[in-house]
């Protein structure tokens, strides 16, 4: 999950046909990560230069410890999105230094989240990127991981940045019931079109390594997501 949904559902709307509409929505990007994730990985195990590259962000991370999960990615999903939304002057209002502070602490605290996770999933199935291990991993990240704390979080993040840093707006919407339906579940599911294969690909690669792939396809993601925003605020 990243700093904003490619498709934000309307919360007057059924959650399934949201689902569905968002889904197609998120298709084509989908095919897009798909395809530099796949690249990414094949370069590590074909292309010397790819897998040095992968290497040097290796030994950086050997050096500096947790240091580098927390840093890769408050770049990756909080500094890099911030820098480019900047660029919008219709939306540059909603993104003052107090966003990026914010920003930066959260996907700061992701960071070290996700490699926690990804530990975890090791000591559970061990280090092995065997098909079947992948194929775990892939199941409790996305349907374990991902519905219960991963996604909701995210949102609860991203609703509090879009709220100007108030969170009386989100008290309320969830105060008004069904909240994980109307806006968890939609999410959730759309979303799924574009995890599930990246999931796959950075659970192939070795554990130190995971980490680094996750951020390079966030970094396409959220790129791909602030276009389509951007679009829509032309329209």
């Amino acid at each position: 999950m990243t700093e904003s949904e490619i498709y934000i559902s309307n919360t007057n709307e059924a959650p399934w046909r949201s689902s569905i509409r968002a889904a197609k929505a998120n298709l084509v990007p989908g095919l897009v990560l798909w395809g530099i994730g796949f690249g990414l990985v094949l370069g590590y195990y074909k292309s010397p230069f790819v897998h040095a590259g992968f290497e040097y962000l290796n030994f950086i991370r050997s050096k500096i410890g947790l240091l580098f999960p927390i840093l890769i990615t408050a770049v990756c999903g909080g500094l890099l999105p911030f820098l480019y939304l900047r660029q919008n002057t219709q939306l540059r209002s909603e993104y003052q230094l107090k966003n990026c502070i914010f920003l930066l602490l959260f996907w700061s605290y992701k960071g070290l989240e996700i490699e926690a996770w990804y530990r975890l999933q090791a000591i559970i199935f061990g280090p092995s990127t065997h098909v079947f291990t992948v194929f775990l991993k892939m199941l409790c990240d996305q349907f374990i991981y991902c519905p219960l704390f991963a996604v909701p979080l995210t949102v609860l993040g991203v609703s509090f940045n879009h709220s100007g840093l108030k969170l009386s707006p989100i008290l309320a919407d969830i105060k008004s019931g069904g909240w994980y339906r109307r806006t968890i579940l939609p999410t959730l599911i759309a979303n799924l079109i574009i995890w599930v294969p990246v999931v796959c690909l950075v659970y192939s690669l070795p554990l130190p390594l995971q980490i680094v792939l996750f951020n390079l396809v966030l970094v396409f993601f959220i790129l791909i997501v602030s276009h389509i925003e951007r679009e829509k605020q032309k329209k």
